[in-house]
């Protein structure tokens, strides 16, 4: 089975990008390590906080005792007595550990004394220690925290060091599986948590997914695989959560003004193929008939005069067209001219005279404003405003012609002139007001004077407001149809001024 062209082209860079839920998992996973590394690094301080307080408070319970002897003792054999209160103490806990360093070698105990005091001289200050310090004594493996106390010399001794230490090595093995523990826990819990997020992100995604999946539904009824119900489904807005709410609201909207484009391009079809079939089937029965037997010149003549007459027409239709499609893509008018609106709706009215006499109507122009137009395209647009005022005008009313300038507008934009067109005619409803411009339109279903127009001068009109940067309108009162024209007006004419591109 042939992938659709979207489906396709989703499945080749589906294996290019990241899913949405494997990237907030990865997410999760990052803020899971940050948190948990923190918390670990904030566990292990305190931990060896609080261990290097109680091995500071074991070592200094010990030192005490030999302090008070060293400080207090008067006796000639204080040296003798401190080694051998050491040496009973070293033996009771061989855990611990004593050193005594002095100048004088008979207060001197312990090897590598001098080297554990030079260590521990920055950390004692006026006797009293106030540091742990962890050594690892040369010529042995084992880490051992020390606490030394400075004793100033007296009248029976000289000043001595005193050094107190006691094995660590099962603290810092403490330290060293409580650190193991930690990295451990928080890579687990860092995959734990990866795997968990992918999950509620899947559960969370889960009302998008079928978003897209109804979007691409509806998208495939409306290409024509369902006829039923065609152009007219829309997403169920009150089961989409909140988050997704506008997304729906923009989607629908979309589908609404495809909807309406399609609708219009369905009968821009429609009326294109009723407008062409009139003058084409003209053709062929009229050059049927004539093949039909033998004809005389001047009945070929008069034959080929009507078909003249309807390729006329055809090329009339054709080129209202193009010049519709041009001004839908944005043309604008070039070679504008500064031209009085009064006087050149008057000139209109001087070509249409043969034609109101006949319709039995007169015309009543007033009033007066200056624009900068291109001088033909205005032309055609009030051509086409009067011819409609004539051909559909309801029995012998003046029509009025008015003309305002200095219409204000928003914001910065210019002022406005505006022409009116005022003729009594039939009542026409406020839906269909809304589209007389539109092309191809026509108020009677039927198409009634189809051969006389076909449908396309009140749309030529707008398109020329638009390339001016105007507009147009229609307004039914007790006055009759009133049709205004909106064009930039000129405060004043300035003869010096040349053509300009609006």
């Amino acid at each position: 089975m042939a992938l659709e062209p979207n489906a396709m082209q989703a499945s080749n860079v589906k294996g290019e990008r990241w899913s949405i839920a494997a990237r907030l998992a990865c997410m999760f996973a990052l803020a899971a390590v940050a948190i948990f590394v923190l918390m670990g690094a904030a566990l292990m301080h305190v931990l060896e906080r609080e261990l290097d307080h109680y091995q500071l408070q074991q070592l200094q319970g010990r030192m005490e005792d030999l302090r008070y002897m060293l400080v207090h003792s008067r006796s000639p054999q204080l040296a003798e007595h401190a080694k051998e209160k050491i040496l009973d103490l070293q033996a009771a806990d061989g855990r611990n550990r004593y050193w005594l360093w002095s100048e004088d070698a008979a207060y001197r105990l312990g090897g590598s004394a001098q080297w554990v005091a030079q260590q521990l001289s920055s950390s004692v200050l006026n006797g009293v220690p106030s540091t742990l310090l962890h050594l690892t004594v040369p010529g042995e493996a084992k880490v051992v925290a020390v606490l030394g106390a400075n004793l100033t010399a007296n009248d029976v001794r000289p000043a001595v060091q005193l050094m107190v230490g006691m094995d660590a090595t099962g603290l810092a093995n403490t330290l060293h599986s409580f650190r193991t523990a930690v990295l451990g826990l928080t890579l687990l819990a860092a995959l734990l948590v990866a795997a968990l997020g992918y999950w509620i992100a899947g559960l969370g995604l889960r009302p998008l997914q079928q978003l897209s999946s109804e979007t691409q539904r509806i998208g495939r009824k409306q290409a024509g695989e369902n006829k039923v119900g065609q152009g007219n489904e829309r997403l169920q807005l009150p089961v989409l959560p909140k988050e997704l709410l506008n997304l729906g609201i923009s989607i629908n909207a979309a589908l609404d003004r495809l909807s309406v484009t399609y609708l219009q391009l369905e009968t821009f079809n429609a009326d294109v193929a009723h407008e062409l079939r009139t003058p084409v089937t003209n053709l062929i029965g009229q050059t049927q008939v004539a093949l039909s037997r033998e004809r005389s010149a001047q009945e070929l003549r008069d034959i080929l005069q009507s078909n003249l007459e309807e390729l006329e027409r055809l090329r009339g239709i054709v080129a209202d067209m193009l010049f519709l499609a041009r001004a839908e893509q944005g043309a604008r008018a070039y070679d504008a001219v500064h031209v009085s609106l009064a006087e050149e709706m008057g000139k209109i009215v001087e070509f249409f005279e043969m034609l109101l006499d006949d319709a039995g109507l007169q015309v009543h122009l007033s009033g007066d404003a200056q624009v900068m137009v291109q001088r033909p395209l205005l032309r055609r647009a009030m051509s086409n405003l009067l011819q409609n005022a004539i051909q559909h005008g309801v029995g012998k009313a003046l029509i009025e012609v008015r003309i305002e300038s200095g219409l204000a507008q928003k914001g910065a934009e210019p002022s406005m002139a505006e022409l009116i067109i005022t003729n009594a005619s039939q009542i026409i409803a406020p839906d269909q007001l809304a589209h007389l411009f539109d092309r191809f339109y026509r108020l009677d279903g039927a198409r009634a004077n189809s051969g006389e127009n076909h449908g396309l001068g009140l749309a030529i009109v707008r398109a020329i407001a638009v390339m001016h940067g105007g507009k147009v309108w229609a307004k039914q009162s007790e006055a009759g149809l009133s049709v205004g024209l909106q064009l930039p007006s000129m405060p004043q004419h300035d003869p010096e001024q040349g053509r300009a591109q609006i």
